[in-house]
């Protein structure tokens, strides 16, 4: 393999690239030095590849030469002699200054294409740490902000090219976290506050109950009495109301909080009795044991329980009541309609009404209410079809 002189035109023209390359990337000042010097090495190289290589004599001038002594020596098969070893020492001469010339060329070429290489890894290598990867960084961030997860802070490094871009986008963060947090504030206000005013008006509707039930009990006036009548209807309608508002913004708020401690079974007669303002429930018995239970939380179960049959049935309700394993189970029947099988799974769902509730006052949170309460005391509330009648089972744990 033979090189010509012209590869020193090319060499350095790639040594210009090299150079134009090392200024292409010059934000990239990590890896600036690196380059320059890499290029610095190829110039140097090229240098001493062509002022260490013997310089050669043009060929013409070499046989002009070799003429010249056989014209000049007088023996012409001296001349003939001297002038093939002239010649052979000058072609041999040739050929070995080229391979020396060829060989180097061939190191700097080598060293060029490795430290191009190198230069090219270095780059590639720079291109995923500082521009790739933060990008890559983004994108977890933006899910992790979409699954609205806001309090995880965005990882950032100043010393790469998008660190500003990137604390722009961790304080959008803050800001939505911020508002996220305010309007958690004010929604949870808001329910305290109606919370609150239930609890309130309950008393005075409560008082407005007992004064009409006392001006009924006095009055001679059918008239007057029609008119109490009415006042007492809506007073309940009234308090009812107040109750299941009350009730949706406390669990809203998860301040149904219950209480389990040892609660002896007489209680639940007292429940039941309490709760059965309108005299239908007929003699039931409860066997004597302990349960694990929250008294108050047990009152309002069984008032929802009967307050529905009031309202749906307007039966009779007998009351039974039996052990099941760990649990005393209490079932109170009322001998109406039932529920519709279709809307049987739903009844204890939050505000779910039945197609048969058409004219009922209610807003469908008593039952689920009341399965809430049982499944915190470590019990169950279950409603099932029964030929004529619907059937209500509280299972209420034994305490052991």
């Amino acid at each position: 393999m033979h090189l010509d002189f012209s590869l020193v035109t090319i060499l350095n023209a790639m040594s210009c690239l090299t150079v134009a390359l090392a200024l292409g990337i010059y934000a990239m000042k990590k890896f600036l030095i690196p380059i320059l010097l890499s290029a610095a090495i190829v110039l140097i190289a090229i240098t001493i590849t062509f002022r260490a290589a013997p310089t050669l004599t043009p060929d013409a001038v070499l046989i002009n030469d070799a003429v010249m002594t056989f014209s000049n020596n007088p023996h012409t098969a001296d001349s003939i002699s001297q002038f093939n070893a002239q010649l052979s020492y000058a072609l041999q001469d040739m050929d070995r200054v080229r391979m020396v010339r060829d060989s180097r060329l061939r190191a700097t070429l080598y060293t060029f294409v490795i430290l191009v290489a190198a230069a090219s890894f270095l780059l590639c290598f720079y291109c995923d740490r500082k521009i790739l990867a933060p990008f890559r960084k983004l994108k977890k961030f933006a899910r992790r902000i979409a699954a609205g997860n806001l309090d995880t802070p965005l990882e950032m490094d100043s010393n790469n090219l998008f660190g500003a871009f990137t604390e722009s986008f961790d304080i959008m963060r803050e800001e939505l976290h911020h508002s996220r947090e305010s309007e958690r504030s004010a929604n949870q206000s808001k329910k305290e506050l109606v919370a609150s005013l239930s609890h309130d008006i309950k008393t005075p509707v409560a008082s407005i109950k007992a004064v009409t039930e006392l001006m009924l009990v006095l009055s001679t006036n059918e008239k007057e009495k029609s008119r109490l009548h009415t006042i007492t209807s809506k007073a309940e309608q009234i308090d009812a109301l107040i109750t299941n508002m009350f009730h949706a913004t406390l669990e809203e708020l998860e301040a149904l909080s219950v209480t389990q401690e040892e609660v002896a079974s007489t209680q639940i007669s007292a429940i039941i009795k309490s709760a059965d303002y309108n005299m239908r429930v007929t003699d039931f018995t409860i066997p004597d044991c302990l349960l694990l239970a929250d008294a108050l939380r047990l009152q309002q179960v069984f008032d929802n329980i009967i307050s529905n049959s009031y309202k749906y049935a307007v039966t009779d309700i007998c009351i039974s009541s039996f052990y099941d394993a760990e649990f005393l189970s209490i079932e109170i029947r009322d001998f109406g309609t039932g529920v519709p099988e279709e809307d049987l799974p739903l009844v204890t769902g939050k505000f779910y009404r039945g197609s048969n509730a058409h004219g009922a006052e209610g807003h469908g949170i008593g039952l689920y209410i009341s399965r809430y309460f049982m499944q915190q005391m470590g019990g169950e509330l279950e409603c099932k079809n029964v030929p004529g009648g619907f059937v209500v089972r509280v299972s209420v744990r034994l305490a052991r």
